[in-house]
């Protein structure tokens, strides 16, 4: 069997990063001297390829045109590589995780996220086995000689995660990321340990490519003593085609009859409202306290457990594929690359 081929994308972040000898500023990682920088490469039985997007991208900088681009150059090399490893920036690496979950169906090979929290050349850098595992992730084959992983994972501090499950939830550990709503891919210790039932298989016999991107919508994030009058102006269809409504818990919210009627005079003009919980876990269920009722008396599109950062792209995504109403509903409530559990 012919050795793995994975190919490793720079976009940007703190794992590309290096301290400068001379004015220990911090400067952007060259990749033509990747194995002097990480000599553990060498013992990999792999080839490995990079590709760097030139200037380094804050990942707070990053947006749907990023994404598109990400997933271009995947889609355009997809015939070459037998994996490819995406470094990026920790910040919004779960919401680009999630957006190339969607732009890339019918994934047959793996597509590793990773990055770190310090530079990979502090000498406590957590980059280095991040960079590692994930190129050696990107590479594993099951007995029948297929990639053992075939979606959008995201690997950081020995833990894999499906990337459309995955928020950063720590600013200052290495444990920076968590999927509180669906269990890990695998767990690097001595060996790594995958959890094979928790895979993703697509349906899709060849790879599609899906970089429409609508922006037209807004994120609502319900509290306590909210004041309504500043959302009119959010719920105007001319404004946003859809709203992600964060709400208490199951998918609950105050009793209001003028937000009421907000919402159904928006959805009447053809508007989406997508409801997600603003708790990290756990899922939405619609009508399980009265104050979710409404919801359903409107037929408000149940977000289920998605993450914030699934939520929000797959709305961009979907609004990107079609402009029929129903057609984007069915969308929504759909699991497409394993981003929700529907119950």
């Amino acid at each position: 069997m012919q050795n793995p081929k994975v190919l490793i994308i720079y976009t940007g972040g703190t794992i590309g990063m290096i301290n400068d000898p001379q004015t220990g500023a911090l400067k952007p990682f060259d990749f033509e001297h990747l194995y002097g920088c990480v000599p553990e490469l060498k013992q990999f039985d792999y080839e490995l390829e990079t590709y760097s997007f030139g200037e380094p991208i804050d990942s707070s900088d990053m947006n749907p045109e990023i994404w598109a681009t990400i997933a271009q150059t995947i889609f355009d090399k997809y015939a070459d590589y037998d994996g490819f490893v995406v470094l990026h920036g920790t910040d919004t690496m779960a919401y680009t995780a999630s957006a190339l979950s969607f732009m890339l169906q019918g994934l047959k090979k793996p597509v590793i996220f990773t990055g770190s929290q310090l530079p990979i050349g502090q000498i406590r850098t957590d980059g280095k086995e991040n960079l590692i595992t994930a190129i050696e992730v990107a590479g594993l084959r099951d007995n029948n000689g297929q990639p053992l992983i075939q979606e959008v994972a995201l690997y950081f501090e020995f833990c894999l995660l499906r990337g459309n499950r995955t928020s950063k939830v720590n600013a200052e550990n290495f444990e920076a990321f968590s999927s509180y709503n669906y269990p890990l891919l695998a767990e690097a210790g001595v060996h790594i340990n995958f959890d094979k039932n928790a895979l993703f298989r697509s349906p899709l016999d060849k790879l599609q490519l899906g970089t429409s991107f609508n922006q037209k919508i807004s994120l609502i994030s319900i509290y306590p003593g909210m004041q309504l009058h500043p959302l009119k102006s959010l719920f105007d269809i001319k404004v946003n085609e859809a709203i992600l409504l964060e709400t208490f818990g199951s998918g609950n919210v105050f009793t209001s009859t003028e937000l009421r009627d907000m919402m159904k005079s928006y959805l009447d003009e053809g508007g989406i409202i997508l409801n997600i919980s603003q708790c990290q876990k756990g899922s939405v269920e619609l009508g399980k306290y009265q104050t979710s009722q409404v919801f359903l008396e409107l037929d408000v599109c149940n977000g289920w457990d998605l993450t914030r950062e699934a939520a929000l792209t797959k709305l961009m995504y979907v609004l990107g594929q079609t402009k029929d109403r129903k057609e984007r509903l069915i969308l929504l409530e759909k699991n497409i690359s394993g981003e929700l559990t529907i119950t």
